[in-house]
């Protein structure tokens, strides 16, 4: 097959020889778009048309939670050609050219909807981040001509609010919240904490000086404010405690994306990562005791928990004991 000689032709070249010649097997994982970013110098926007190539050729696909990987190999002349085992039988109907064949799958055009346009986005968005997500991206995974996608969604804003709305709404507030203010505001963090897991690039997408016009994202601050209402706390206050409880647990989310993305590109965990320092690259980052005195107490007392969970756990309490004392200043109740 010949290549248009652009960097993301060359690039495809590259990873197609790969795959032909073996180095990358079927089930593995290629190289993200930001890896690609770094290796081959490009811009972000070239990595993504590298990956969207190999998937409209029926060589990849994005696997959640794992990332791209190889579903078959190139022949002498180029075409792909199908695996024959794959983990689940149903992702023949997902992954695009796993047959041979790009066609259009669940009635392609004929079935489009929004819902199925913003549930695929997710889906992209979940296995490789926002870089990759596109109009045209959607529309070859669903089988569909790109133009087909704004009858239903007018732009790729739009898409984002939508997808922001659906993560949101998949998972509900209980009705009726605690009725105590601390035990209700804990519950909506520890909610938004499980939305922004489930879905790493939702947290980039968030606001808190220009926020998106997504009503089921707006009831978490909505109910956040019901429960303080009554607590002596004055108008501004209770917006502003929800708010900057809402933009703590956000802006804390926002490593969720980088840690995958980062998980992609090593194919080790964090905590695998750091094991794989040795205690060697350790010592010598924290040679020196007289720069580094706190750092090297740390160092030799037992060990401290710094993971993500570990930090919202304790950054989501200090912050309901802020509050407290500015119930408690203000001559309101201090518990429910």
């Amino acid at each position: 097959m010949v290549e248009d000689g652009t960097p993301s032709g060359r690039i495809v070249a590259e990873l197609r020889r790969r795959i032909t010649a073996g180095e990358l097997a079927p089930g593995a994982r290629v190289p993200s778009t930001r890896r690609i970013t770094r290796e081959w110098g490009v811009a972000m926007a070239t990595a993504t048309r590298v990956l969207t190539r190999l998937r409209e050729e029926g060589l990849v696909r994005a696997v959640p939670g794992v990332g791209t990987v190889v579903v078959g190999r190139v022949g002498a002349a180029g075409d792909p050609q199908p695996v024959r085992e794959l983990r689940n039988p149903q992702d023949a109907q997902r992954a695009p050219g796993t047959a041979g064949a790009r066609r259009p799958r669940d009635g392609g055009e004929r079935d489009l909807t929004r819902a199925r346009i913003v549930a695929t986005a997710i889906q992209v968005a979940d296995a490789e981040g926002l870089a990759a997500l596109s109009m045209r991206r959607v529309a070859t995974e669903l089988g569909a001509a790109t133009m087909s996608l704004y009858r239903h969604v007018p732009s790729k804003d739009d898409l984002l609010r939508l997808m922001m709305g659906e993560a949101f709404r998949e998972q509900p507030l209980p009705d009726p919240l605690s009725a105590g203010w601390r035990e209700g505001l804990e519950t909506v963090a520890r909610l938004q904490w499980r939305i922004y897991r489930r879905h790493p690039w939702l947290a980039a997408t968030m606001s808190f000086t220009r926020p998106v016009l997504a009503p089921d994202a707006a009831l978490h601050t909505e109910r956040s404010l019901a429960v303080l209402a009554g607590s002596g706390l004055s108008t501004e206050e209770m917006a502003q405690a929800s708010v900057a409880l809402a933009a703590f647990v956000c802006g804390l989310a926002i490593h969720f994306e980088r840690e995958a993305q980062d998980e992609q590109d090593s194919g080790m965990s964090a905590d695998e990562w750091m094991e794989r320092l040795g205690d060697d690259d350790h010592d010598r980052l924290m040679a020196d005791p007289e720069r580094f005195p706190m750092f090297h107490t740390l160092n030799r007392g037992p060990g401290v928990d710094l993971g993500l969970d570990a930090l919202f756990e304790f950054g989501m309490a200090r912050m309901l004991d802020g509050i407290g004392a500015v119930i408690e200043r203000s001559g309101g109740r201090t518990a429910g």
